[in-house]
């Protein structure tokens, strides 16, 4: 088997390449929301732009581009793709507004008591506006792959 192929796999670095710019823009996004550097931005989900979207629309459009929009992968692509970004900006985020409401609830039951190790993460959905940040990002970078390495 040769393992040097995986880099001939160009939808697979398309999605990577979208994975890694949305996480990476995480930080400065964030920085600019909170003028605070969080470096942990990197590896949390959640945040501006929406990974899970910008990776997902970079594979679908990759597979459009590369075996062409009538080839039945690009169909169960963008099926797929839809369930996560509805995903993404839904279930998650209501999931992360819970999980809010819920550390609320229990520091006001708790005064004095630490309890943050076992606070839920009230960050795991996307706002509608990450997950059109996502999708931005990963059309762009598919539509610059596809152009640059046709």
């Amino acid at each position: 088997m040769n393992f040097l192929a995986i880099f001939e796999n160009k939808v697979l670095i398309a999605v990577l390449i979208a994975w890694l710019l949305a996480q990476a823009l995480k930080i400065p996004t964030e920085y600019l929301r909170s003028r605070r550097w969080m470096w942990a931005m990197f590896f949390a989900p959640g945040g501006m732009p929406s990974s899970h979207s910008a990776l997902l629309v970079s594979g679908t459009l990759a597979v459009g581009l590369y075996q062409g929009f009538n080839n039945p992968l690009f169909g169960i692509a963008v099926a797929i793709t839809m369930i996560v970004v509805h995903d993404a900006a839904g279930v998650r985020r209501q999931a992360g507004m819970h999980a809010e409401r819920i550390n609320l609830l229990f520091d006001e039951l708790l005064k004095g008591h630490m309890w943050d190790e076992n606070a839920l993460k009230e960050v795991i959905g996307h706002t509608p506006l990450e997950v059109v940040g996502g999708i931005l990002l990963g059309l762009l970078v598919a539509f610059v792959q596809w152009k640059i390495w046709p």
